[in-house]
């Protein structure tokens, strides 16, 4: 008999002198009959060929394919690339990102809910994570091994922003409005808290006030104290932007004055004592007194007393993510910012953070007491 690397058992079937054939059986447990020879006189009976499958010889059936990758739909993001542990570097870039008004197209100083949703979805699946202005200046940030800290500004206190819904008396957050989507997102997931900054117009036209007045938006002008008050108990925090958004390079020093002292004192009548620590420039104009934009005072005179105003930081509308407060270099007194807008998009900065260069991202090494340099 032949070798057999299967294992295969043939039966000879033999018929003349001459011929000797064999057969060899395919499949598993197949049984197969010989053809009818030509009968001699020295014909034998005929015979058959059996395939016998020992055990350990089984038949090991066939592996089913890889199915292909999915595409992404639209909409969606995919994880960053690459996706091996990154390096500590302390010393690295954070997004300041800037949304102003979230309805329901992308336009000037727009962004879609949609795309505020997955903008948020983004951040979270690259390994952000947000916190706090106050964080930033004290040097207190507390975040996980191998993420990325994100500060999120937003900008005019607009209706979009923050909206309420009276029902049956009792006010709930409009879950389509910004605050109702990023709180909705930190709900579902819980290794994000409420921080973020919110930069605020008391006096501003278009219910820009506290998040909207005189019925716009169907926004009551008593519920934008609450609203305030709402957004310090969750743990967010409030910055200045002026009373009512002014070029504050077009006006003298007095007004300017006047604009960031009103301002602070608007949001003092909602939280009381509550320390503004931040302003962010309007249109990115400086006053022409720079000074100014720091520290200031106006009297009121209705109360008479001076109302005096602080800020440890001012925001730009651009420049790009901002110098860790660990970098010699760090500037508070100027920081820049990410725009979200129109065309401008979080991707492709994201996408520049993730590599080596100027712009490359802030990672934490998970130990708030140290500063790990790369």
């Amino acid at each position: 008999m032949a070798r057999q690397k299967l294992r295969i058992h043939y039966c000879i079937v033999r018929t003349t002198p001459r011929l000797s054939i064999f057969l060899q059986a395919v499949g598993a447990a197949a049984l197969v009959m010989t053809a009818l020879l030509p009968a001699t006189a020295h014909a034998r009976p005929r015979a058959f060929v059996r395939y016998e499958h020992p055990e350990s010889a089984r038949v090991q059936p066939a592996r089913p394919k890889k199915a292909a990758p999915a595409k992404a739909q639209a909409g969606t993001v995919q994880p960053a690339t690459p996706t091996g542990p990154r390096v500590p570097n302390e010393l690295g870039r954070i997004p300041i990102v800037e949304w102003h008004q979230v309805v329901a197209a992308d336009g000037t100083y727009k962004v879609s809910r949609e795309r505020f949703r997955a903008e948020l979805r983004e951040l979270h699946t690259r390994g952000y994570v947000p916190v706090n202005l106050s964080e930033m200046l004290d040097k207190t940030m507390d975040v996980p091994a191998g993420k990325t800290p994100v500060l999120f500004t937003f900008d005019d206190a607009s209706p979009s922003q923050f909206r309420y819904i009276d029902r049956n008396g009792t006010l709930v957050v409009d879950p389509t409005s910004a605050v109702g989507i990023l709180l909705d997102f930190i709900k579902a997931h819980p290794d994000w808290k409420a921080k973020g900054l919110f930069c605020m117009l008391p006096a501003a036209e278009a219910g820009h006030a506290f998040f909207g007045d005189k019925g716009i938006d169907g926004q009551k002008t008593e519920w934008r104290l609450k609203k305030v008050q709402f957004l310090a108990q969750q743990g967010f925090e409030l910055c200045n932007h002026t009373l009512w958004h002014a070029k504050l390079n077009k006006y003298s020093d007095a007004v300017v004055q006047e604009q960031l002292a009103r301002g602070a004192m608007a949001i003092d009548s909602a939280m009381p004592g509550y320390k503004v620590r931040g302003f962010a420039l309007p249109y990115g104009l400086w006053p022409k007194n720079r000074a100014l934009a720091f520290n200031g005072s106006w009297f009121d005179k209705k109360s008479k007393r001076d109302v005096r105003y602080r800020h440890e930081a001012v925001f730009e509308v651009a420049g790009g993510p901002a110098r860790s407060p660990f970098d010699p270099e760090f500037n508070p007194k100027s920081l820049p910012r990410v725009p979200l807008q129109g065309g401008t998009k979080l991707s492709a900065t994201l996408d520049q953070m993730d590599k080596p260069g100027k712009w490359a991202r802030y990672v934490s090494d998970g130990n708030p007491k140290t500063v790990a340099k790369p």
